[in-house]
């Protein structure tokens, strides 16, 4: 109906994503922005309620103003956040105005009690919380281990038959400094459950966090490296404790440039922790395929 080929498929994301859902559920649409920091506040908010409500029959959205300006503009959003709640593809209330869990409650609350929404049973599970894994994860990526936990906590509560579920949690508890915590989710799982590549990424990014070290501790070996460059036990020591602590930019670094001057050194050991730290992470995390480039470049020029 006029729409050039980017608006189309705008459009059509936006079916997909939240008039679909919409049809029986109540679909918290959040317009958001990576610059908003009232945004950033109000996510965890949102989150939290979505997954609480969840088994009610609500889901939540989350829209990029940045990324999804033609949809935004047909809501005529002046400013971030707005959020709506939508059922059956047309918006029903403003929910803008509830900044805190009650607030945002109680309105969801009256508009359950007037709404034929469909409760989530057993067989929608699954569907309900894959934008809330995807929240998890995008929480991790960005560092915010605290907001992981707590997403991926709930998920558990919900859902403690989904294994990313799981993997997400052990991930999230070792970024925010709990491999305790992690182990003993994963001495949970049954043996035969830790075979499946969520929970096998999970268990080497917690066997890299076993090789960490106090903060003192960690600047020692950084002067150690830096004093002995051509130490590879001193180097390959600092690279574990480095990317445990969490700069692992500073591991890579160094496992690289030992895989540049020595690729044979200690059985390979620099380059297959690099595989290991790659694993931990995710082949498909953006930070992974630019260090794959580069060793790719070390080996094979």
């Amino acid at each position: 109906m006029g729409l050039n080929l980017e608006e189309q498929k705008a459009v059509d994301r936006f079916r997909k994503n939240v008039v679909e859902p919409s049809r029986d559920k109540l679909v918290i649409l959040d317009f958001w922005a990576e610059w908003c920091g009232p945004c950033k506040a109000l996510t965890p908010v949102l989150e939290k309620v979505a997954a609480e409500y969840a088994d009610k029959g609500v889901i939540l959205a989350k829209l990029n103003v940045d990324e999804e300006q033609f949809i935004a503009s047909q809501f005529q959003v002046k400013s971030i956040p707005t959020v709506y709640a939508m059922f059956q593809g047309q918006p029903v209330a403003d929910l803008t105005s509830a900044r805190t869990e009650s607030q945002l409650k109680q309105m969801l609350d009256q508009l359950l009690a007037q709404l034929p929404v469909s409760a989530g049973g057993e067989a929608e599970a699954a569907p309900d919380i894959a934008p809330l894994i995807a929240m998890g994860e995008e929480a991790l990526a960005e560092g915010d281990g605290e907001r992981a936990v707590s997403i991926f906590g709930q998920l558990a509560q919900m859902a403690d038959e989904d294994l990313a579920v799981h993997s997400g949690l052990i991930r999230a508890l070792i970024a925010v400094g709990r491999p305790e915590d992690a182990q003993t989710v994963l001495s949970a799982l049954p043996e035969e459950l830790r075979k499946d590549p969520a929970i096998a990424k999970a268990a080497s990014a917690l066997a890299l966090a076993e090789s960490g070290v106090d903060a003192g501790e960690l600047q020692n070996l950084r002067a150690a490296a830096a004093e002995r460059p051509a130490d590879m036990e001193a180097q390959f020591a600092f690279a574990q404790a480095a990317f445990a602590a969490g700069a692992r930019d500073e591991a890579a670094d160094v496992l690289l440039h030992m895989v540049g001057t020595d690729p044979a050194w200690n059985e390979a050991a620099a380059r297959t922790k690099l595989l290991q730290i790659f694993e931990a992470v995710g082949m498909e995390d953006p930070w992974v395929s630019a260090q794959r480039r580069r060793l790719s470049l070390l080996l094979f020029g």
